[in-house]
């Protein structure tokens, strides 16, 4: 039985994850899954069969480099390093799931910048 969701950002929210993902799971491609929090914002790289090749996040220092890590430029930075993570597995096409959250700003400028790195998303 599915539990009622009372507040209505979270219903939408997890109305458009499920929505994304289930258009994203019938890809036989790899799978860059996205999550923002107010401070950071995470990036996982996804194989067709569900194993999580590696991880980037705003929280790693050589990401970051101490700089702000809950905005755009930092977003940019993750998305390098996803695209040379994926670079490391010979990834070069992926899908794009943005897990629910808006295609702007952060998240906008990981997707940007991992194709500007060469990842065909």
């Amino acid at each position: 039985m599915k539990r009622k969701i009372n507040n209505e950002n979270d219903r939408k929210w997890k109305a458009r994850k499920t929505r994304t993902a289930l258009s994203v799971a019938r890809s036989p491609r790899a799978r860059v899954v996205v999550y923002r929090s107010a401070k950071h914002i995470y990036a996982q790289l996804v194989d067709a069969d569900g194993k999580t090749l590696g991880s980037v996040s705003s929280r790693s220092k050589a990401v970051v480099d101490g700089g702000s890590t809950g905005n755009v430029e930092a977003a940019k930075k993750v998305g390098a390093a996803l695209a040379a993570l994926a670079r490391q597995h010979q990834v070069e096409e992926a899908v794009f799931n943005r897990n629910g959250f808006l295609y702007h700003g952060r998240v906008k400028a990981l997707a940007d910048a991992a194709r500007e790195a060469g990842l065909q998303i």
